[in-house]
């Protein structure tokens, strides 16, 4: 009885079926993390994404009018 409960609590512990809050959380920080390191390095080779996409949209949005 004593070792089909160690079993059962053995098998519990080692399900790694779904991701916890934390698990999710850290994740996503080290998502933005990554985001935020690549803009970083992008930004010091002289390269302004964000200019770019904003040059890009404002045009398209010129030309459709």
């Amino acid at each position: 009885m004593i070792i089909s409960l160690l079993r059962l609590l053995a098998l519990m512990r080692d399900d790694e079926r779904g991701l916890n809050t934390a698990e999710l959380l850290g994740n996503a920080a080290l998502a933005i993390v990554a985001l935020v390191a690549i803009w970083f390095a992008l930004k010091q080779a002289g390269l302004d994404i964000v200019a770019t996409i904003t040059d890009r949209i404002m045009n398209e949005n010129l030309d459709a009018a």
